[in-house]
């Protein structure tokens, strides 16, 4: 999710000059680092502080020397079921199943989203994304997975969708300052759903053997992608997602 950094603020994008760093008896309050990776393990030790947020997809968590990962991971599954069905889905009936739920629990949120005042559906907490903006992730989303490199669409992006950083990411046709209101983006985002809706019902086990001829924009264009490998990213986003709108909501309704 994109961040919005005040102007002092040091940015750095597409760089490796951290690889392999080694920061000694630094003052680094406030640091962020977002939508990074490492091949290798990441390690902080002997350091001091009040508060540290961690998120991201992590094969193995140890905190003070206790792996924390399996806890994690079940508090996780436990909070958004749809995380087991759409990690473990593999068949083209497990797939159905799982966006038949992972669509029934999105139902359920735009009726409690639309009960909210407008402006709640802009606000962000922690600069994270507004519930407005996580909608136009997830319809960049399959618009970028499904669209594209599945259906092969001939304009498969929509001009409200956005990619992970808040912007076109390389996708043609899209406006990323657009300001939509919540009836506006959910129009084609609802339309989207049916659309995988309609996909995943006929789909077999020997089509989601079938590569794709397309490859999804921004991905490593010399990888294959079969159309299993682009339901599932779908499936995961919008359960990942669902966790994070709600997790926002509730503290947005809590505030009152």
């Amino acid at each position: 999710m994109p961040s919005e950094q005040p102007e002092q603020t040091k940015t750095y994008v597409d760089t490796d000059r951290f690889r392999d760093a080694l920061i000694r008896q630094s003052d680094v309050s406030g640091l962020e680092i977002r939508d990074c990776w490492f091949e290798e393990r990441l390690k902080i030790v002997d350091c001091f502080g009040r508060d540290v947020y961690l998120a991201g997809d992590f094969g193995r968590i140890v905190v003070n020397d206790v792996d924390v990962t399996a806890y994690v991971e079940a508090e996780l599954d436990r909070t958004e079921p749809n995380r087991v069905l759409a990690r473990e889905a593999q068949t083209a009936d497990e797939i159905r199943a799982a966006w038949a739920a992972i669509e029934a629990t999105w139902a359920a949120t735009f009726e409690r989203a639309r009960a909210l005042p407008k402006e709640v559906h802009r606000l962000r907490v922690d600069n994270e994304w507004s519930f407005i903006e996580t909608q136009r992730h997830l319809l960049y989303a399959s618009d970028k997975w499904l669209g594209n490199p599945v259906l092969e669409e001939d304009e498969p992006y929509h001009s409200l969708g956005f990619g992970p950083g808040g912007g076109a990411d390389g996708a043609p046709g899209i406006t990323a300052d657009a300001d939509p209101t919540l009836d506006e983006i959910l129009e084609p985002r609802i339309a989207r759903m049916a659309t995988m809706r309609a996909f995943v019902a006929t789909v077999t086990d020997a089509d989601l053997d079938r590569l794709c001829t397309r490859k999804p924009i921004g991905n490593d264009p010399e990888a294959d992608y079969d159309v299993r490998r682009c339901l599932k990213v779908v499936l995961a986003e919008e359960a990942e997602h669902h966790r994070y709108a709600v997790r926002d909501l509730a503290a947005l309704t809590s505030r009152g």
